[in-house]
């Protein structure tokens, strides 16, 4: 440990693997927490906003904090290392799950020791049988013949780190790999991130995308898989989305227009997010899915259904350390909230909530056009041919689309011959037609725009 790395992992802040604490108040929670997930370090004598307050690492501490351990059913094995004031406990993954201290179990849930409920802990200790398949080890991974510098360099970009320290020691830190014989062995996490070709080994880690013409799904346009690493996947599934989606215009008086898109681009991507995070990676038969038909966009993954799953309320990470990846560089969801995100952005959007169903094996959502884009093509589908209008009334349009607006000053400027009645009813006219609407309050004050 020196300044460099010390610095990094302030500034990364709290994770998965990493928390901060002042003092040893509710400490067994912590290290029971880790315990029971894919262990971690323990920060003391540092705030939860990263700053250094400091703490003497006397081998009194170092005593009652070995008791605190000691005292966890069963016990959990730590050890210390002193660096500028700070004591730094390193809590090992227990072999012996799950782990308890007198408040309770817990378990590490993003950056959070959460608390497990009675069929939690029944559903952790049948689940704790089978291996992570994000922690796994992959053997034929060599580095650094393998391993792609300029990923990691763009993720510490996205993530806002420093660049500073040697790749290894950020790689570690990160717990994509660890250190065999003084060899770096990377896990599948620090594959499916970081590899030149994660494909290699992981081939099945593809996301299939699909253009139809028909509602059926019959008659395809464009089909592409999509290959590299789960962050480049995830921004290769939007351009491909953003390439096919329509967009209307609405004209809204100011000197630019409005787009109106036909689907809401951030809740799709939360979406693909959560569909390669808690992707169940032991089935290699099944690539994520993104079918893109002429009304909805679908998308499909494989899963394993959590015990006792409640749409937007249960909490659980299939992939831990992929999860907190993600989270790093604000790819990922925060403690479960993903679909409620995808609710707020549809919303916000005037788009209809995602339709989400889901069996034991299987996970699909669907994606429907916003309401304001189908309003606006509706509008463009009934729009009135201009040769119907008189030629003041067409030159009253040309002029509203150049500048924006037009007033009834302006357009008595525009025909200086003709008497405000008759103005008048022109733009009431195409009012009535649809094609103009009236703004602003108080004669004085009004103004027309297109619709």
């Amino acid at each position: 440990m020196d300044k460099k790395e010390l610095k990094m992992i302030l500034d990364e802040g709290e994770g998965y693997k990493v928390e901060f604490k002042e003092n040893i108040s509710n400490l067994e929670k912590a290290l029971v927490s880790f315990a029971n997930s894919s262990g971690g370090r323990i920060f003391l004598g540092v705030s939860d906003n990263s700053e250094i307050r400091g703490i003497k690492p006397t081998n009194e501490l170092k005593s009652r904090i070995q008791d605190m351990a000691n005292k966890c059913r069963p016990k959990i094995k730590i050890s210390f290392l002193s660096f500028n004031n700070i004591l730094i406990i390193q809590v090992r993954e227990g072999e012996d799950k799950p782990y308890e201290c007198s408040s309770g179990f817990f378990k590490r849930i993003g950056s959070v020791s959460q608390k497990m409920m009675r069929d939690e802990i029944i559903n952790f200790i049948k689940s704790e049988g089978k291996v992570r398949f994000d922690e796994l080890i992959q053997t034929k991974f060599i580095y650094p013949k393998d391993f792609d510098k300029y990923k990691l360099l763009k993720f510490l970009e996205l993530a806002g780190l420093s660049k500073s320290l040697k790749a290894e020691r950020i790689l570690l830190n990160l717990g994509v790999c660890g250190k065999q014989e003084g060899k770096l062995c990377f896990n599948n996490a620090g594959i499916l991130f970081f590899a030149k070709e994660p494909q290699k080994f992981v081939p099945w880690s593809v996301f299939t995308v699909a253009l139809f013409k028909d509602m059926g799904g019959a008659d395809v346009i464009d089909r592409k898989e999509i290959t590299g690493g789960l962050f480049e996947i995830v921004e290769k599934v939007m351009d491909f989305i953003k390439l096919y989606s329509k967009v209307a215009y609405k004209f809204t008086g100011k000197p630019q227009r409005e787009e109106i898109y036909e689907y809401p681009f951030e809740a799709i991507r939360e979406a693909v997010i959560n569909s390669v995070m808690h992707k169940d990676y032991f089935e290699h038969g099944h690539n994520n899915i993104l079918k893109f038909f002429p009304d909805r966009v679908h998308i499909e993954n494989i899963w394993i259904k959590p015990r006792n799953f409640v749409l937007g309320k249960t909490v659980f990470r299939r992939n831990h350390l992929t999860a907190d990846l993600f989270s790093r560089i604000d790819f990922g969801e925060k403690l479960g909230s993903g679909m409620q995100r995808m609710k707020d952005i549809c919303k916000a959007e005037n788009a209809p909530y995602p339709e989400v169903e889901y069996t034991d094996t299987h996970f699909y959502i669907l994606f429907r056009p916003s309401r304001e884009y189908l309003k606006m093509a509706e509008m463009k589908a009934k729009r009135i041919d201009l040769s119907m209008l008189n030629d003041r009334q067409q030159n009253a349009v040309e002029f509203i689309k150049k500048n924006g607006m037009v007033t009834m000053k302006k357009y008595i400027e525009l025909c200086p011959d003709i008497n405000r009645r008759t103005l008048t009813r022109d733009l009431n006219h195409l009012i009535k037609l649809g094609i103009v609407i009236r703004k602003g309050k108080g004669r004085r004050d009004l103004y027309y725009v297109l619709s």
